[in-house]
C-alpha cells in the first residue's frame, strides 16, 4: 500500500508503504538523482513575497496555482489588443554568474521583454519567468526574482508566476538559463505599427546604459579573450570596472513611452536589441522609406569606445550593438522639441539623431 498525505506530490507530503506483504524496501529517490524538492519549496517561499510587491489592478490571486490569473474587465478598455513577447538574457548570463550579479540577470530578463511590448504602444500587464538550473539554489532564485520584481515595478506590470526547474546533467554547478514572457494591452486605435511614419519625420534616440543584453559573445571575445582584460580592470574610457560596465542593467523604457504617448504624436518606437540599429529600426518603417542617422549626434557610453579599440569593426558594431541608443522614436518634425522635453522630464537622455526620407526601407549612417 502507498499512501500520500495531503499536499503530497511535487509540493511535499508523506509517502508510506512498500512492497506488498513485506516491510518497506530502500529505493532510489529523486533526491539521489539530483533533484531536491526541499530547495524548490524554499525558493518558492522566497519568491512569493517579492511577487506580491508587483501587484497591480487586474491581478487575481497569487503565486501557487497551476496558472496565473488576470482580469481585463476592470481596465475600462473598449477595443483591447493583447501584445505578447518572449525573450532571454543571452550570454550576459555567463558574466552575471561569474560575478554573482544575479539581480541584474533578473532585471534584464524583464526589461528585454517589457521593452518589446512597449514599442507597440501597450502597457505591460504581467510577466512570467522560467528558470532552469543544475541545482536549485534558493538564494540565487531569490536574487533573480528580486531583480525581476524591481523591474516589474518600474514597468508597472505584475510578476504573475513562473517555473523553476532543477535539471542536473543539463546545467552544471552554478549555471542557469532564463526565459521570460510579457503580456501587455493597448486600445486598437493606439496600436503602434509604424504605418504612419512619413518622409520628413524626426528620429529621436533614447540613451542606453551600455550593451543592455545583446552582443555579449562578441564583447567577451574582444575584451576578455583578444584584449586580455580582466573583469576587475578599469580600462581608460570607463568610469567603473569592466565587469560593472558590461553588467549595467538594461533600461526599462516604460516612463519614456508614457511620456511620449502623452505629449506628442508618436508614430513609431523601435527597441534596439540584437541586430543593432541597422536591423531593428527598419522593422517599424513602411516600404519605401529609410532612416538617415547622423553618427555624431548622440553620446555613446564608454564601453563602445573600448570595443572599438579592441578591434571590433565599426560596421559590425552597428549590426550587433545598440551603440548607445536603447530605443528609437519617430515623431513629426515640428514635435521633436516637445518630445525631447518630455523624455528629459521622464528622466531619460535623448537626442534628435536623424530623419525619415524616401528610400529602401533601411538605415543610412552619415558622418
Amino acid at each position: 500500500m502507498i499512501r500520500v498525505s495531503a499536499g503530497g506530490g511535487a509540493d511535499g507530503g508523506r509517502v508510506e508503504g512498500g512492497g506488498r506483504g513485506g516491510p518497506p524496501r530502500p529505493g532510489l529517490t529523486y533526491g539521489e538523482a539530483g533533484v531536491d524538492r526541499s530547495r524548490a519549496r524554499e525558493a518558492i517561499e522566497r519568491v512569493a513575497p517579492l511577487a506580491r510587491l508587483t501587484h497591480r489592478p487586474g491581478v487575481v490571486g497569487g503565486i501557487g496555482a497551476f496558472g496565473g490569473f488576470f482580469d481585463l474587465g476592470g481596465l475600462g478598455l473598449r477595443d483591447p489588443v493583447l501584445v505578447a513577447g518572449a525573450d532571454g538574457v543571452g550570454t550576459k548570463l555567463v558574466l552575471a554568474q561569474r560575478l554573482g550579479r544575479h539581480w541584474v540577470a533578473g532585471w534584464d530578463l524583464v526589461a528585454m521583454n517589457v521593452n518589446d511590448v512597449l514599442v507597440h504602444g501597450a502597457q505591460p500587464l504581467f510577466f512570467l519567468d522560467y528558470i532552469a538550473m543544475g541545482r536549485v539554489e534558493p538564494g540565487v532564485v531569490e536574487a533573480l526574482a528580486r531583480g525581476m520584481a524591481d523591474a516589474c515595478r518600474e514597468a508597472g506590470c505584475a510578476l504573475l508566476g513562473g517555473e523553476t526547474a532543477e535539471m542536473p546533467g543539463v546545467y552544471g554547478q552554478g549555471e542557469y538559463e532564463l526565459a521570460g514572457f510579457c503580456v501587455g494591452v493597448v486600445e486598437r486605435p493606439r496600436l503602434l505599427t509604424g504605418s504612419e511614419v512619413a518622409p520628413g519625420d524626426a528620429v529621436l534616440g533614447v540613451g542606453s546604459s551600455g550593451l543592455h543584453s545583446n552582443g555579449f559573445a562578441l564583447a567577451r571575445r574582444a575584451l576578455l579573450e583578444r584584449a586580455g582584460l580582466g573583469l576587475d580592470s578599469r580600462p581608460p574610457g570607463l568610469e567603473t570596472t569592466l565587469g560593472e560596465a558590461l553588467l549595467a542593467p538594461t533600461r526599462v523604457y516604460a516612463r519614456a513611452q508614457r511620456a511620449l504617448l502623452e505629449s506628442v504624436r508618436l508614430k513609431a518606437l523601435a527597441h534596439i536589441t540584437g541586430g543593432g540599429l541597422l536591423e531593428n529600426l527598419p522593422r517599424v518603417l513602411p516600404p519605401g522609406l529609410e532612416a538617415v542617422l547622423s553618427i555624431g549626434s548622440w553620446q555613446r557610453p564608454g564601453i563602445f569606445g573600448l570595443l572599438s579599440r579592441a578591434g571590433v569593426d565599426e560596421a559590425e558594431m552597428f549590426r550587433t550593438f545598440n551603440m548607445g541608443l536603447g530605443m528609437v522614436a519617430v515623431v513629426p518634425q515640428d514635435q521633436a522639441g516637445a518630445a525631447l522635453g518630455a523624455l528629459k522630464r521622464a528622466g531619460e537622455t535623448a537626442w534628435v539623431v536623424g530623419g525619415i526620407r524616401p528610400g529602401g526601407r533601411g538605415v543610412v549612417l552619415e558622418g
